[in-house]
């Protein structure tokens, strides 16, 4: 019965027109034919990396600029452009692309690399030097020049900077392939982590992303939305009302792609015709719970312990609550899952970084004679925000936890 309704669903759904022409295109993987507001970045990177199709090593090269800015994008039309100019030169040229967030080890880089290769290594149970040492020998099969992409390089740095001593030394090992590497980060700070000797040969050309402006968001959109949409499907101010927002977010390009997707997407649950401004609104609302939820994931979890303690007075009827009865909670939490005690002035400063995340909104109050507190607010919507903490395998035994409560209701 279950599978037949399912199925009505299905084909009604199916039935509704879409305002979609072709979605991919508004997202972070889609890399287009052409890059408006980047003429300087790509002839810059052009420029350095045109040394590869004369047979010569590319200079290194550190791309910086914040999220959005089109560092990867860029960095990948390039590549794929000069694949595309190498193969029509008659020249082996090969860009090779990886995420550092995903391959965060030196072992699974080396695999990586030795595999995009036609090499099959195993993503673990070698050592590392022989990893190296099978990836070396791979390239220098044949005259070729490789330039390795390491997007969100600074990740990878924090498991140490070994590999990339060992990539930006690797020339003096081959005889017939070139190595060159592209590094690229959010974080303009990371090479102060480096050794130095890795420092000056992966920088030793640097390029920077400067943020987007709202009327650069707006192009990139337009280019986008004729493409992504079908004609007449926005309402006009749906771009400059995404590109207002992407802007207020240091200029984040992606930003204003994954609005004008989601607001389309939410268009299409409710049966529209074509995005409206309210869409717009709603797709800010969803995405930023979807920011919060994810940066909850990642918290440490002493964290996470001080946060479900507010959750927790907030089901037991508790509206606006003090640092006082979270320390409450939060030290028979600790108690219950055998963690360690903080001080009620450190559980303080840890509600401080929550509500500088905007997972809670802190504020100071005067208690009169009783001094001042700080009544602590949730920000974020309990019930999913839950589902999240209890992903943490230490949290998961406080599923049904129910606190002893010794303090006055503050509703």
């Amino acid at each position: 019965m279950q599978s037949k309704s399912l199925d009505g669903l299905f084909q009604e759904l199916l039935e509704n027109e879409p305002i979609f022409k072709n979605k991919e295109v508004l997202r972070h993987s889609y890399t287009p034919d052409s890059l408006v507001h980047r003429d300087d970045q790509i002839n810059s990177l052009a420029s350095i990396l045109v040394s590869a199709l004369r047979g010569d090593t590319p200079s290194n090269i550190l791309i910086y600029g914040k999220t959005g800015t089109g560092k990867t994008a860029v960095t990948r039309h390039v590549g794929i452009e000069l694949e595309r100019k190498g193969e029509s030169l008659g020249l082996s040229c090969k860009v090779v692309y990886l995420n550092c967030e995903v391959i965060d080890t030196q072992y699974r880089l080396l695999a990586n690399l030795t595999r995009q290769f036609g090499e099959d290594v195993p993503m673990t149970g070698w050592p590392t030097d022989q990893v190296f040492f099978k990836f070396k020998e791979t390239i220098d099969n044949e005259r070729q020049v490789v330039i390795i992409i390491l997007d969100e390089i600074d990740k990878l740095i924090k498991k140490g900077d070994d590999v990339l001593y060992n990539l930006s030394r690797i020339n003096t090992d081959l005889e017939n392939a070139k190595v060159s590497m592209i590094g690229v980060s959010n974080d303009l700070k990371f090479t102060e982590f480096l050794d130095p000797r890795v420092k000056s040969s992966l920088g030793e050309e640097e390029i920077i992303f400067p943020p987007y402006d709202a009327d650069q968001i707006s192009d990139i959109l337009h280019e986008r939305a004729e493409i992504a949409y079908k004609p007449d499907a926005l309402d006009e101010m749906v771009i400059p009302l995404c590109a207002a927002f992407a802007a207020q977010e240091h200029g984040d390009a992606r930003r204003a792609l994954d609005l004008l997707r989601v607001a389309g997407e939410i268009a299409e649950r409710e049966n529209k015709s074509h995005v409206e401004e309210q869409h717009v609104k709603g797709a800010q609302e969803k995405i930023e719970v979807d920011r919060v939820i994810e940066v909850v994931r990642t918290l440490p979890t002493q964290s996470k312990l001080a946060l479900y303690s507010v959750m927790l007075l907030r089901n037991n009827g508790y509206k606006n609550v003090t640092t006082g009865e979270v320390y409450n909670v939060y030290r028979q939490l600790c108690l219950q899952v055998d963690m360690d005690i903080l001080t009620q002035r450190r559980v303080t400063d840890l509600m401080s970084e929550l509500d500088m995340l905007g997972i809670v909104n802190a504020v100071v109050v005067s208690k009169g004679r009783y001094g001042r507190t700080k009544e602590i607010v949730l920000s974020v919507p309990i019930n999913s925000t839950k589902k999240v903490l209890f992903e943490d395998y230490r949290l998961k035994p406080l599923e049904f936890f129910k606190p002893v409560l010794t303090t006055q209701l503050h509703l």
